[in-house]
């Protein structure tokens, strides 16, 4: 018997203003474990559907569901304690917090267990050394790279079911690329992160991704296993896109 999916999402419709949907009827599920990434030309509704199921902006209809629970429209703290974490497009750190002090701040919704806030530090430090050699710097003086570490890490603390990944390699030099996205497979392996991508840096994702799903103005384009998203295909569906 296959598993039930950890997020589903159904006939969802989202915008920022009252009778303008951003995303008209939108559906898809996220496999427990996996890396499921959403794919699109700019203005498809990629990353307003990672907001609108952190609860940043509350959908016009529609429903989301993580496994047994409606978080519809719950608010951004109350799915931290269900195990959604966010990601955005930024560098998401303290500057002026110690590398250390701003892992504890991922830790917040149990930061009176210490000792269960001291084993998550461990964990994180065994994944990624260069952080337990840096816990005392400020965060403002990493290294970009470092930075984008620190910003996973941090999200992991919690150790949430569910990590909701916004255009994390946007604006990095193509160094940096790689780099980051060796860190989330990394969380996916070592940290058992399920995850929910939005990438423009289309090849790359897709060769790190299980399942795909292609957004056009806000509906969905195509989906299916990643395999079958080839770099022809791809082309294909997002000239389409853009041809109408």
């Amino acid at each position: 018997m296959a598993q039930a999916p950890l997020l589903v999402v159904e006939d969802l419709h989202a915008g920022y203003q009252s009778g303008v949907d951003i995303l008209q009827g939108l559906s898809l599920e996220v496999a427990e474990g996996s890396v499921t990434l959403v794919i699109g030309p700019n203005g498809a509704g990629k990353s307003t559907l990672l907001k609108t199921i952190f609860g940043f902006l509350k959908p016009h209809q529609g429903h989301i569901r993580l496994r047994e629970d409606e978080i519809t429209s719950r608010a951004p703290h109350g799915l931290k304690r269900l195990g959604v974490s966010y990601m955005p497009q930024e560098i998401n750190t303290f500057p002026l917090l110690s590398v250390e002090e701003n892992l504890r701040m991922g830790a917040w919704v149990f930061r009176r267990d210490k000792r269960r806030v001291q084993a998550r530090l461990q964990r994180i430090y065994d994944v990624f050394p260069v952080l337990a050699e840096r816990r005392k710097a400020a965060a403002g003086d990493l290294s970009g790279g470092q930075g984008r570490m620190l910003s996973v890490a941090r999200e992991m603390m919690a150790q949430p079911r569910l990590l909701l990944v916004d255009e994390p390699t946007a604006g990095l030099a193509p160094a940096l690329v790689d780099q980051v996205y060796d860190l989330l497979t990394q969380a996916r392996r070592e940290l058992g992160a399920t995850i929910l991508l939005v990438d423009q840096n289309i090849e790359d994702a897709v060769a790190k991704a299980d399942h795909v799903y292609m957004l056009n103005l806000g509906r969905l384009k195509a989906q299916g296993p990643a395999a079958e998203f080839t770099a022809a295909r791809t082309r294909e569906l997002i000239q389409e896109c853009l041809l109408g």
